[in-house]
């Protein structure tokens, strides 16, 4: 099964002249989503502490990853959605802007983590996620995602990370 075949391209989705890749059609299929929580676990260091999913669909791989490899797992949510104390980055979107936070406490520094999300497309989601986890004193150890984006160069904005992705477009 080729992965990449489960994923649903809608064009012109959120405005003219942008693909988006729909993963819903990969996750109502269990073995496609298998597959890729499998394929996506094997690309992470035995010696990390914590996986941090970036909402939303970061949440499910995620959470996922978190589960099969037993380690704690780190929401980065939306602007109001943390309740306590928390730290707050904004970053570009290919179409936008907007920013993310972290709970204060989510780490402790030296704490070794991946951050996983489910596409990477300009990699300014990504890199604010760095920023938070750096400025907890976290370490992380790489940036997993299911699908990366080649052409719109998110890598170049992560550059000197360890960037890992299981399918390109």
């Amino acid at each position: 099964m080729e992965l990449k075949d489960t994923i649903r391209a809608i064009e012109n989705y959120p405005k003219e002249g942008v693909i988006f890749r729909d993963i819903t059609t990969l996750l109502k299929d269990k073995d496609a989503f298998k597959k890729s929580v499998d394929e996506m676990a094997a690309k992470i260091d035995e010696d990390v502490d914590k996986i941090i999913g970036i909402e939303a669909r970061g949440f499910i791989f995620g959470a996922a990853l978190a589960y099969k490899l037993n380690k704690g797992f780190i929401p980065v949510r939306k602007p109001g959605k943390l309740p306590w104390d928390k730290l707050s980055e904004s970053y570009d979107l290919e179409y936008g802007q907007d920013s993310i936070e972290i709970h204060k406490d989510a780490l402790e520094a030296g704490e070794k983590v991946v951050i996983v999300d489910d596409l990477l497309a300009t990699g300014g989601t990504s890199k604010a996620c760095l920023k938070l986890v750096r400025s907890l004193g976290g370490e992380v150890s790489s940036l997993l995602f299911l699908a990366e984006l080649e052409g719109l160069k998110g890598r170049d904005v992560l550059k000197g990370e360890k960037v890992l992705s299981v399918i390109k477009y």
